[in-house]
């Protein structure tokens, strides 16, 4: 099938969506992500009817069990490797509509990370060419300095228009997590999905040589 025919392109589009719908849905799941511990309080007898050694050993079984589950943008991660490689299949209207999406679903503040995310593919887009011809450790630098960017400017925002942002230290563990699994989405989006990018001289959907 030609990669540029309007059935690939309403299939690749509709896909997009499937996976960035998915992505959202496990995002709004019921999942605890505050500090848990290794046994759960109501199941265990009070401190005070215990040893005093067993009561010690307890507080530090549960100051060092505790975690936070935090995990990588993965909406912002396929964005950018489909706007690298196949800008046709993520236009700007499609974007814009599934990051003003995930902001309001996600409970952030509507519009504001939408419009980062989405200046950044659009950003991405103009350079595919460029990138294109270079290593994938050049993607991978530029993909992490437009991640940085826009989490410094989205939080820079927020303070100006005196709106507490997230955690900066749990901001920051998303962002390491999402730079390191890049590669795995990039991976996963020419190997499984077939989004490639345009060999030289192909046309685009305006009839450009890439």
């Amino acid at each position: 099938m030609d990669e540029l025919s309007p059935a690939r392109l309403f299939l690749m589009r509709s896909l997009f969506v499937a996976i960035t719908l998915l992505i959202i849905f496990f995002h709004l799941l019921p999942i605890d992500t505050q500090p848990v511990t290794l046994f759960a309080p109501e199941l265990l007898p009070p401190l005070a009817s215990i040893d005093p050694a067993e009561a010690r050993l307890r507080a530090l079984l549960d100051q060092g069990t505790r975690r936070m589950l935090i995990g990588p943008d993965l909406l912002i991660a396929f964005a950018f490797a489909w706007s690298l490689r196949r800008p046709e299949y993520v236009p700007t209207l499609l974007l814009a509509v599934i990051f003003l999406l995930s902001d309001l679903l996600l409970q952030r503040p509507p519009g504001l990370w939408a419009l980062l995310a989405l200046l950044a593919c659009e950003n991405l887009k103009g350079r595919s060419r460029t990138l294109r011809d270079s290593t994938f450790g050049a993607e991978w630098i530029a993909v992490s300095l437009l991640l940085t960017g826009i989490l410094i400017a989205n939080r820079v925002v927020l303070s100006v228009l005196m709106v507490t942002p997230p955690h900066l230290r749990l901001s920051l563990l998303e962002l390491g997590i999402t730079i390191l699994v890049y590669p795995v989405v990039v991976f996963v989006t020419r190997s499984v999905m077939g989004v490639r990018r345009a060999a030289p001289g192909e046309l685009d959907t305006l009839g450009r040589r890439t």
